[in-house]
């Protein structure tokens, strides 16, 4: 597998991309987080002229695509019910999603993103079960909630194999 920048070529499969999440994550049991149309094409098309669109490929396949930054996420300035790792600067990971023909896709685009900063942050939404999993499978720490602009809570979670584990409020 390799990892690429996003190009406006590939919006159409990233389309499709994310339309399977919507409807796997119905079917698993969280209809809201991305709701029957979010991630709003507009935001796609933003994230690729950013440059911040990256997608997982095997043999010219598109498995998998993700938001990868390294700038401060205002929405992580405040955390609920516990504490980030660290306040180093960090890498962020949104919006990702794979198609599940690659086994594997979205733990190799997680590594990818960890490798390019050593500190990575990212949130899902407490009905994502199977996020939450992934994200304990690769050793992301449970770090707290974080509120969205719109006003929705969020779990948040970090990597950072130097900072210890911080105690939850309960």
């Amino acid at each position: 597998m390799q990892i690429r920048k996003s190009t406006t070529a590939d919006l159409p499969v990233l389309l499709q991309l994310y339309e399977h999440a919507r409807l796997f994550m119905a079917e698993h049991g969280n209809p809201h987080q991305w709701g029957t149309s979010d991630p709003a094409p507009a935001v796609i098309e933003n994230d690729i002229r950013t440059q911040h669109s990256y997608v997982c490929e095997e043999n010219g396949h598109i498995a998998a695509t993700f938001y990868f930054n390294t700038a401060p996420d205002p929405t992580y300035a405040v955390i609920h019910g516990g504490s980030w790792l660290d306040d180093e600067p960090y890498g962020v990971v949104h919006r990702i999603t794979s198609d599940g023909s690659v086994k594997g896709a979205a733990t190799f685009c997680l590594n990818w993103a960890f490798s390019q900063c050593g500190n990575l942050r990212i949130d899902t939404h407490r009905d994502n079960c199977v996020m939450q999993k992934l994200l304990a499978k690769n050793n992301f720490q449970l770090c707290g909630i974080i509120t969205l602009e719109n006003g929705s809570e969020r779990l948040a979670y970090q990597k950072n194999s130097a900072a210890p584990a911080p105690e939850l409020q309960t």
